[in-house]
């Protein structure tokens, strides 16, 4: 309920900023019947703001942390919902009664209310820190331990964030090294940046010069990103004896951990699966040749240019699915899931929610066609429940055409030559199958169009996808049977064969698998 309690203050702060926007155009002198003429537009930002802030993540963002990225969602979030209310506004009654001053306005003030309520929440925050750090140490209290930390990003701030919390009165922080020497001399919840990494050695005895024992360097980026000579720098020091270094990756249970690795581990592993393993297994200069192909930049331009106009004209569409689902379902109007995208790097697919909470009133939990609701399954029927992904496109973090991100306990980890392209917001496999296919043949299909992408295969791929909302899935066997030829035909040259894997050996025969 935290969040939601967070959400409904944004949406707050977004109808008083829209009143105050009025009050300001009239010179604080405003008339009853100009209150009243602003509902309308008051009530499509109330509903544009319920879509656009949690799609650019404005809805979680400053009452935490404190960056430049939860800047510019706050900002992106204020300017979506302005343009957003002010299309829906324009199709329904051209914005009758509604200054043309006004969203200008209103996209300003929602901008200082949300930004300055976040940034008092931080500030009492950083007030009961400073009042935790004066307190007296009591009797019994262990000796405070001195550490200076390596690397400064978000994992820094948490660190600090817990320090400050829980460990204020047995931790203090003499200083901060980072790479960017234009941060050197600057703070960061209020311990200085003292200089490079590289300088490790003579921070530390600069430090004990000034009765300042330093006893542990905690590192917060990636240790095997650190210079050499930093490594070994800190490597030396932890053979010395008085100096611990903790890595922060470590301590959380982070470090050498692959989500689709383990996903995977827990899969049962048979005759059929080793198979399959050896078809979609790819070498280094396969991988190498497939990633290096000119397509996927000519791709990357094609998708921020369509992705940007579809949102600018889909604005109104999104905005009305999100008052609907909120009406229907219920807050939030999005869903959200962690899959890995290029490189296997995990990132959040966003669809508009179409299934009610898992669990009733009683605490019982429902069947998936209970939650279902009539609503959720005209936006699936219709694909509409997918257009908040036009944010993943122009994020980079997926293409209009491309391999379907899969969960990470479905994506094969042997299969890396679909992990080589930004996933898809449809694609070859969608296509020729879509849901009534199983995992390994997707996989076959969307190796197949890695090998062979191309803007005409991306235009026709996008053609047979309109073809598909408006007359259904249907399985193409031709081409299912084709991906599986050519992983076969390859498979055997790697291995010098003299006959090519048949299709009609390869495990795609079996119908049994999770769709």
């Amino acid at each position: 309920m935290g969040r939601f309690h967070l959400f409904a203050s944004d949406l707050s702060l977004v109808a008083l900023a829209t009143f105050m926007a009025l009050f300001l155009r009239d010179n604080f002198e405003t008339t009853t019947e100009h209150v009243l003429a602003l509902q309308p537009y008051l009530v499509v930002s109330l509903g544009a703001a319920a879509v656009i802030f949690p799609a650019f993540g404005a809805h979680r963002a400053l009452w935490r942390f404190a960056t430049l990225d939860d800047a510019l969602a706050i900002v992106g979030a204020a300017v979506g919902t302005s343009i957003g209310a002010v299309a829906i506004g324009f199709s329904f009654n051209r914005l009758e009664g509604v200054p043309r001053s006004l969203p200008i306005l209103q996209a300003l003030l929602v901008v200082a209310l949300l930004g300055g309520a976040r940034l008092a929440v931080l500030s009492v925050g950083h007030a009961r820190a400073k009042a935790r750090l004066a307190a007296p140490s009591r009797a019994g209290d262990p000796p405070q331990k001195t550490t200076l930390v390596i690397g400064l990003g978000r994992l820094t701030d948490l660190y600090l964030r817990c320090v400050d919390e829980l460990a204020a009165s047995r931790v203090r922080v003499a200083g901060v090294l980072t790479e960017n020497e234009r941060q050197i001399g600057c703070f960061v919840r209020g311990v200085p940046v003292l200089g490079r990494p590289e300088t490790i050695v003579e921070t530390i005895r600069t430090l004990d010069i000034h009765g300042v024992s330093i006893g542990s360097v905690v590192v917060t980026t990636d240790f095997e990103l650190l210079a050499p000579s930093v490594r070994d720098a800190l490597t030396a020091i932890e053979r010395e004896g008085r100096t611990r270094v903790e890595r922060l990756p470590e301590l959380l249970g982070l470090a050498l951990y692959s989500e689709l690795e383990d996903a995977s581990a827990l899969r049962p592993r048979t005759a059929d699966a080793d198979a399959e393993a050896a078809l979609f297994t790819l070498n280094e200069q396969e991988l190498a040749a497939l990633s290096s192909r000119p397509i996927w930049r000519a791709k990357r331009a094609f998708d921020i240019g369509l992705a940007s106009a579809l949102l600018a004209v889909c604005a109104p569409v999104m905005a009305l699915v999100g008052v609907a689902v909120a009406f229907d379902i219920g807050l939030p109007v999005t869903f959200w899931q962690r899959r890995p995208g290029l490189g296997g790097r995990a990132f959040e697919l966003r669809k508009f929610r179409t299934m009610r909470p898992a669990f009733d009133s009683d605490g019982s939990r429902m069947t998936d066609d209970a939650r279902l609701s009539g609503l959720g399954q005209l936006l699936r029927r219709t694909r509409l429940d997918e257009l908040p992904q036009l944010l993943n496109i122009l994020r980079g973090e997926m293409s209009f055409v491309g391999p379907r991100p899969l969960l990470p306990r479905d994506q094969p980890v042997e299969c890396r030559g679909r992990l080589l392209v930004r996933p898809g917001l449809t694609g070859w496999a969608q296509v020729k199958g879509g849901r009534e296919i199983s995992i390994a043949d997707k996989t076959a299909l969307d190796l197949w169009y890695v090998r062979h992408a191309s803007m005409t295969l991306d235009a026709l791929i996008l053609l047979q996808t309109a073809r598909i909302v408006i007359f259904g899935e249907r399985i193409d066997q031709r081409a299912v049977t084709g991906a599986w030829k050519e992983l076969g035909e390859r498979a055997a040259r790697r291995a010098g064969a003299p006959e090519p894997a048949l299709a009609g050996d390869a495990p795609h025969a079996r119908r049994d698998d999770a769709a």
